[in-house]
């Protein structure tokens, strides 16, 4: 067989499931588990989530026992298309700077709706996670900026992302697995015209779409269909064709560093990660000074051109649009000291005080800052006070990447801010499901997710 990138990788994840998991990875793939959990929570009683999971049951008619965030059970396809849409309603779930897409939404979800059948063991839950999160992020740094500049990669290189979840979940052997990636690549797409159009409420059908493609493709390699074999690389394949731009090497190179999993980053903030690095600043700057509001004549926010290609709502006009507007996340923090999914579900965008200060910032983007981009969300913020007095900041790296991550107790805290509708107990059956994920002498236990892990109720 001549040797092509895509090759290599479906080898390489072969040899990953032979291999024990390192205890780094296996801690944060618990981290994963709780970040996903908790993104699925904090939108599980939006109106948002009962639309997508309305869309499911018609998409995929049917009961079953796979759980469904804040409704009744469905079946796998069903749940895993729920879930994915309402883990990514607020923005929270993790992400990633290179390869610039959502990866637990796509590599989680669609493991987890096939494990409510009670037959995977921990560990083959926990290989299927792995290879979702380590095809999306490859093929995801490999498509690189120009692609998700007009491309959402949670909904290209995420599907293939889904289809290795989903292949690895379904036992496929190397052959048919080669096959789940090529077919779930020809259904890969996602434009960013969705928020150049204002339809942001629909951008969770992104991480839904890829998740179900996914599943589908594995399922069609399964019956013995065939797929692309050179998904990315080929001349009418995944780079050339949606604008690829990043080192095709990413597929295949650096086979030995640890598994990509441990390269996403969590996000600290309920909006777009975009906007992480000016908000990390605006902390700064807050913590050391304590400006008040009245006392800020101005606001000047530099940041990297391809924020606001992505998160260029100057001014939201619905809550749906909160989480793309920089000037509104700012002067929300400026104002407020914290911002919440309160500040993003039911925001007061008329309040005279928030546009006031809004009217104030001034954002501009810089074409030196974008040089450092995707390796770094270069951002500067200077508040320029009444009394002429100027506090600066610059941020480049953001609250939860890899380089300055959460610890495992913050992580706790940062669920129950992020879902305060949980309860005690069910905070402490979640924490402990993750968990178990640790402990490498329950590799071999069915890992079956309980329905009260997702808030089930008996109604849609």
């Amino acid at each position: 067989m001549t040797t092509i990138p895509e090759n290599t990788l479906v080898a390489h994840l072969g040899s990953m499931r032979q291999r024990p998991i390192s205890m780094p990875t296996r801690e944060r793939l618990a981290q994963a588990l709780l970040d996903w959990f908790t993104a699925g929570w904090s939108a599980k009683e939006a109106s948002a989530a009962a639309t997508y999971r309305s869309a499911a049951r018609d998409c995929h008619p049917g009961t079953g026992v796979a759980p469904v965030f804040g409704g009744s059970g469905m079946n796998p396809n069903g749940a895993a298309f729920a879930n994915a849409a309402i883990a990514h309603i607020r923005e929270i779930d993790d992400a990633h700077r290179a390869a610039m897409l959502h990866p637990g939404v796509v590599s989680v979800t669609p493991v987890l709706a096939l494990a409510a059948n009670g037959v995977m063991t921990q560990r083959h839950v926990a290989d299927a996670i792995i290879a979702g999160y380590e095809v999306s992020l490859r093929l995801g740094e490999a498509l690189g900026t120009r692609h998700a500049a007009g491309f959402h990669a949670t909904a290209t290189a995420g599907t293939v992302g889904a289809a290795a979840a989903a292949g690895v979940a379904l036992g496929l052997a190397p052959e048919p697995f080669h096959h789940a990636l090529g077919i779930g690549a020809t259904q890969a797409a996602g434009l960013w015209q969705l928020v150049d159009d204002g339809a942001h409420e629909a951008k969770s059908l992104h991480p839904a779409f890829a998740v179900r493609n996914g599943m589908a493709a594995a399922y069609a390699a399964r019956a013995g269909l065939p797929g692309a074999q050179r998904f990315a690389t080929g001349p009418r394949g995944l780079y050339r064709l949606l604008d690829g731009d990043g080192p095709l090497g990413a597929l295949d190179g650096g086979l030995e560093a640890p598994e990509r999993l441990n390269t996403a980053t969590i996000k600290a903030w309920p909006c777009c990660a975009q906007l992480f690095t000016p908000l990390d600043a605006v902390r700064e700057l807050l913590d050391l000074h304590a400006p008040a509001p009245h006392e800020i004549e101005s606001v000047d926010v530099e940041i990297f051109t391809h924020a606001l290609k992505i998160a260029g709502v100057d001014w939201p006009a619905r809550p749906a649009e909160t989480c793309f507007s920089l000037r509104y996340v700012v002067s929300r923090l400026l104002l407020a000291g914290e911002l919440g999914i309160a500040d993003m579900e039911s925001p007061d965008l008329h309040a005279q005080d928030l546009l006031a200060l809004a009217r104030r910032i001034t954002v501009r983007a810089s074409d030196l800052f974008q040089q450092e981009f995707p390796r770094l969300r270069p951002c500067r913020v200077t508040l320029t006070l009444k009394n002429g007095r100027q506090l600066s900041a610059l941020r480049k790296l953001r609250r939860g990447d890899p380089e300055d991550p959460y610890t495992w107790e913050a992580l706790q805290t940062r669920m129950r801010a992020f879902a305060p509708v949980m309860d005690d107990a069910t905070a402490g059956a979640i924490v402990a499901w993750c968990e178990r994920f640790i402990d490498t002498s329950r590799d071999g236990d069915i890992c079956l997710p309980a329905p009260m892990l997702f808030g089930q109720t008996q109604r849609l």
